[in-house]
């Protein structure tokens, strides 16, 4: 990952601690990982990255993670430090019409979590799928050669990790994105940066 994020020594340590760990860990060669602005006056610290999943002739998932930091704590917390994901990824009629797909895509984060070992509290969120159909001049037949629908599911999560080694949490966050994008779980390996 590039450094696109000056932490600065006011910093606190807690907070530098997250990020080092963050920023240590690379992930399965199928996910592409780049450091982005946070978002601002949500925390007082904050820290982000976006991911890439899927080959380039392939309709990919794409991610955005979150570091949070308020050195008072927030009651809903329970803690100092949050990560927050919204992750997106493009589907098929068989998927969005599925009554179980949000349990399932829940389950993904859910799992890849606990896969991880990623130790947290106060999980929470809301899984969304979406369509959206063109017509008209705007239904281009060579890329809907049959039908001009196009559905996108959307995650929204957030949780509280225990402890600043947030590589558990990168890693069931990238286990979430793989599932997404539909890599077969036993072909995705994660390893430690070299």
């Amino acid at each position: 990952m590039a450094a696109a994020t000056a932490l600065g020594d006011q910093a606190p340590g807690i907070f530098r601690d997250a990020v080092a760990s963050l920023r240590a860990w690379r992930p399965d060669r199928r996910i592409s990982i780049t450091e982005i602005s946070a978002p601002r006056g949500i925390a007082p610290y904050a820290f982000a990255v976006s991911a890439e999943v899927g080959a380039s002739d392939s309709p990919g998932t794409s991610g955005r993670l979150v570091l949070l930091h308020d050195p008072a704590g927030h009651p809903a917390w329970e803690g100092t430090l949050r990560l927050v994901t919204h992750l997106s990824v493009a589907v098929d009629e068989d998927m969005y019409t599925d009554p179980v797909l949000s349990t399932v895509a829940w389950a993904w984060l859910v799992d890849g979590l606990t896969d991880a070992a990623a130790d947290h509290a106060a999980i929470g969120g809301t899984v969304t799928c979406t369509t959206e159909t063109r017509f008209g001049a705007l239904r281009d037949p060579d890329e809907f050669p049959r039908d001009a629908t196009e559905a996108t599911l959307d995650i929204r999560a957030s949780w509280s990790p225990v402890g600043t080694d947030l590589t558990p949490h990168l890693q069931g966050w990238c286990l979430l994105l793989a599932a997404a994008a539909g890599l077969p779980p036993d072909e995705f390996y994660i390893r430690a940066a070299a």
